[in-house]
């Protein structure tokens, strides 16, 4: 079992920075378990429940996540306490709650975070680029380092998404989600 963070998840950061200050995987919030970094994320239909239990999971799961110790292998103690939370905010198991938390990632690096309209996780990508490269606070070290990164997601920006209702049901979301992301 190796502990992975997914393509999407560096893209989800970029679309939840309000001032586009790159923060690395700092503020990483999915751990996912048994799948490998080739898996592409299995998109499936979001409902409004299943918005409404990630929403409520979300603080324990990062509550866990931020405990859990660092490496390939992931602490069998961890994943039992995420399965346990995975099923009291009412999901099969943590792979159903890793699933939802993808496919909401998925719109989510997608959204226009000054407009909350859905354009796409490339528009999204340039405008964080532009952003950093007229900030004139940021150190030219930093600079550099966050438009290396945000070029190498361009470059490899994640799938588009399949599920057009997913998108309207994480926009109609977007403030709650970033609420309950931004606090972590």
């Amino acid at each position: 079992m190796r502990v992975t963070i997914r393509p999407f998840v560096m893209a989800l950061s970029i679309a939840l920075m309000a001032p586009f200050t790159f923060a690395a995987s700092s503020q990483n919030i999915l751990a996912q378990q048994a799948a490998s970094p080739e898996e592409g994320l299995k998109q499936d239909a979001l409902t409004d429940k299943q918005i409404d239990a990630f929403l409520a999971a979300q603080k324990d799961v990062e509550a866990i996540i931020a405990k859990a110790p660092e490496g390939d292998q992931p602490d069998p103690k961890v994943m039992e306490q995420l399965e346990a939370v995975a099923k009291k905010y009412k999901f099969a198991n943590y792979a159903e709650y890793d699933d939802v938390a993808g496919n909401i990632g998925l719109v989510m690096s997608g959204i226009d975070p000054d407009t909350k309209k859905y354009v796409g996780a490339e528009a999204v990508i340039k405008k964080a680029i532009a952003s950093v490269e007229g900030d004139k606070t940021v150190a030219p070290n930093d600079k550099k380092e966050q438009l290396e990164q945000l070029r190498a997601e361009l470059k490899s920006p994640p799938e588009p998404v399949k599920i057009p209702a997913n998108i309207e049901l994480v926009t109609k979301n977007y403030d709650k989600l970033t609420a309950a992301m931004s606090q972590n």
